[in-house]
């Protein structure tokens, strides 16, 4: 147990914290380089965020950064709804994953990790959240699955977030329809079907049509992220 953890500890802020060190020591700030180099005795110009969060939970004096999360999860919640807690923080790590620059050529162990914390996500969101959550689970699955070049394991939870959004409309918002028609134009694809093009062009279609500047930032962007 770590003697440096703060009562008010919070694992968003620590994840933020590491995002910012990371950004630090690839601008060169002396303090950062020091701090890194402190449990990275040998890192190049650039560390990945987990490499950011090991530096963090060292400075509390866990031996690594899901020590430090379990401690700070059990802080939190006194041991209630961990359902909750775990399925907002492997969402969250997963899609820093993402953005991270995983694909199909990055090392096994890190495609393996992102796919089954994107099920482990989904799983406990189907214990302690809504059907919305769930959709946005399978829509989770489908991206990493698409992304490692699994396409036929993205293929039927792509359809699934389709299903739900069909089965439930009022509980999900626009643009859930436009990241499910991403998704399914994504599939088809990477998978080489003929009618791929015609998939996006309607994705595009709707997330053009969202009316929330914010929400449609956020699709394109995700329309224009690889891999097509």
């Amino acid at each position: 147990m770590s003697t440096k953890l703060p009562d008010n500890a919070d694992l968003s802020l620590l994840r933020t914290l590491a995002k910012e060190l990371r950004r630090a020591y690839a601008g060169g700030n002396p303090a950062a380089v020091a701090r890194v180099r402190a449990v990275h005795p040998h890192a190049g110009e650039e560390i990945q965020l987990r490499d950011a969060q090991l530096v963090i939970a060292r400075e509390h004096d866990f031996a690594g950064w899901r020590d430090l999360a379990a401690s700070v999860v059990t802080q939190q919640s006194g041991g209630r709804d961990l359902h909750r807690w775990f399925a907002v923080e492997l969402n969250n790590g997963t899609w820093d994953a993402l953005d991270n620059g995983l694909s199909e050529h990055s090392p096994r162990a890190e495609r393996e990790e992102a796919l089954y914390a994107a099920y482990a996500s989904t799983y406990h969101w189907m214990q302690a959240g809504t059907v919305a959550n769930h959709g946005r689970g399978e829509h989770l699955i489908a991206t990493v699955a698409v992304t490692i070049g699994m396409v036929e394991v993205a293929a039927p939870h792509a359809a699934r977030y389709a299903e739900l959004i069909e089965q439930h409309p009022a509980a999900f918002a626009d643009w859930d329809r436009a990241f499910a028609a991403e998704a399914l134009a994504r599939v088809a694809s990477r998978s080489g079907d003929p009618g791929a093009a015609k998939l996006r062009d309607e994705a595009h279609r709707i997330a053009e049509a969202l009316p929330d500047v914010e929400d449609r930032r956020i699709c394109l962007a995700r329309l224009a992220a690889q891999p097509w």
